[in-house]
């Protein structure tokens, strides 16, 4: 099954798109995992069957008052990509409601099974809609970089997932947290970076730029290239999260998490306990 929603109406989606997409926000509101979504396709699906079901989820959000800041890009680490069988990276929608101020803390229960990863940022100071974006074109369109966490989240029960889920359920989106001082990318090497990222002190993730299909900026024409074929371009003002620099974590109440990024400087978030939301 192979489904494209471009100039698609609601309406005249597929029900088998639809059932994912409501098995997905369903598990969002509840807080309940679901079943891998693959299993709704007589075939297993594909990409764009996948990518169907993400636009019909980002669709309602939209519509139910939601504002998109910006797009995040998994699957940047060529060892992921062997794991899922797939060669190309993937890319979700963040939404505004999504950001975690820099050093705030995730309420109890907000999420299902988070794992938290370091990554750059990026925020766009110009739109990109070109469909063969270039390193130097996105050179020329940023604004700032960022050292920022992205708080990765499944609503497919125990992980088991495949890539058709992931992309499915927004890339596996859950929330994103971005650092408080913004640096120019004048003079900073990304695929150069250095990253070290601890869980209450311990530090228990590293990795550099160029572990981010080679750097982060890499990951950006990728996204821009991408997005503009689906009639989407990236936008001035749009933030960017780049791609994981090293292995993401799971998270538990009570945890602390803290990324150092070499030039960037850092960002550090919480997880609250039982009877400490906020």
């Amino acid at each position: 099954m192979s489904t494209r929603l471009d100039g698609v109406r609601p309406d005249a989606v597929p029900p088998a798109v639809v059932k994912a997409a409501d098995l997905l926000a369903e598990a969002t509101r509840t807080g309940v995992a679901c079943p891998p979504v693959r299993h709704l396709f007589g075939d297993g699906g594909d990409l764009e069957t996948a990518y169907a079901v993400q636009q019909v989820n980002v669709r309602r959000g939209l519509e139910a008052g939601r504002r998109i800041a910006g797009r995040k890009v998994g699957l940047t680490s060529p060892a992921v990509q062997r794991q899922l069988g797939v060669d190309q990276p993937d890319f979700g929608a963040l939404f505004a409601d999504m950001a975690v101020p820099e050093g705030g803390e995730v309420a109890a229960g907000r999420l299902l099974q988070p794992k938290v990863e370091a990554e750059v940022a990026l925020v766009l100071a110009d739109d990109l809609p070109g469909h063969d974006c270039t390193v130097g074109d996105v050179l020329e369109a940023v604004d700032v970089v960022i050292p920022a966490l992205e708080i990765v989240d499944s609503r497919i029960a125990n992980w088991d997932i495949t890539i058709v889920d992931t992309v499915a359920d927004n890339a596996s989106c859950g929330l994103y947290v971005l650092g408080d001082t913004p640096v120019s990318l004048t003079g900073l090497d990304l695929a150069s970076v250095q990253m070290t990222m601890t869980r209450d002190g311990e530090v228990i993730s590293q990795g550099t730029g160029a572990d981010c299909l080679g750097s982060p900026l890499n990951a950006t024409a990728w996204l821009a290239s991408a997005l503009a074929e689906r009639g989407d371009p990236l936008r001035a003002g749009d933030v960017v999260l780049t791609g994981a620099l090293g292995p993401m974590v799971s998270a538990a109440p009570g945890d602390v998490f803290e990324a150092t990024i070499s030039g960037l400087g850092s960002v550090r978030v919480g997880f609250a306990t039982e009877g400490n939301d906020q």
